[in-house]
């Protein structure tokens, strides 16, 4: 798509034009300062002036006078067209998210009377996740006493962390979540192979939370 100006349009005559938001450049008799570095059209640097002056030469050439660096010592202040400008930095901002890909955190739950094999099948599909570049929470679920066992979901994640190890990387050591024990791995390898990785697990402390049957009984006041 071609910008195209509409025959007969003066932009100048849009004084003091202003877009609502901070993230919009002050524009023509809205620039605040009293003197500023001016760009002409080409690109060339005409050099510093006082804003009457840089707003009779954009009038001169039919286009506006645009704030783009205000933080500058003096502010930068462009000869171009205001509404050019803006479908130019809409059309750069949208080519720049389309270049950023978001990074989703998937999760992995095992229990830990689940069988290997079954968790087997699980890994491969998170392989794929994580060649996506998606972080991988995994979760180890207890229900009741079984949070008790807490060596067993440990050597769980352990033997994750290994078998992944040419692919994912420990971001976040194994630590308690309510009734679960949870690590995240990050996409790309880890750093030492399948025993660096088991070691780090392995030297994991967790404090496991006592029975609700052995805590002690509050006395009557």
């Amino acid at each position: 798509m071609l910008y195209s100006r509409p025959q007969g349009h003066r932009s100048f005559f849009r004084k003091g034009a202003k877009l609502i938001g901070d993230k919009n450049p002050r524009v023509n008799q809205a620039i605040r300062a009293r003197e500023v570095r001016v760009i002409d059209e080409t690109g060339k640097q005409i050099g510093v002036m006082a804003v009457p002056e840089a707003l009779r030469l954009a009038q001169e050439r039919n286009l506006d006078l645009v704030e783009v660096a205000p933080n500058a010592q003096p502010p930068v202040c462009r000869i171009i067209d205001f509404g050019k400008f803006m479908y130019e930095r809409t059309k750069k901002e949208r080519e720049a998210k389309k270049g950023q890909k978001a990074i989703e955190v998937k999760e992995l739950r095992i229990r830990p009377k689940t069988n290997w094999y079954h968790t087997g099948f699980k890994l491969k599909r998170v392989r794929e996740f994580l060649k996506n570049g998606n972080k991988i929470r995994v979760r180890v679920l207890f229900r009741a006493r079984e949070i008790t066992h807490i060596t067993i979901g440990r050597e769980i994640l352990e033997r994750v962390a290994a078998e992944l190890a040419d692919a994912a990387n420990i971001e976040q050591l194994p630590m308690l979540d309510g009734k679960s024990l949870v690590m995240v791995l990050a996409p790309g390898p880890m750093k030492g192979g399948p025993e660096a990785a088991r070691a780090m697990v392995r030297g994991t402390r967790v404090v496991v939370p006592p029975p609700a049957e052995m805590l002690p009984v509050p006395k009557p006041s």
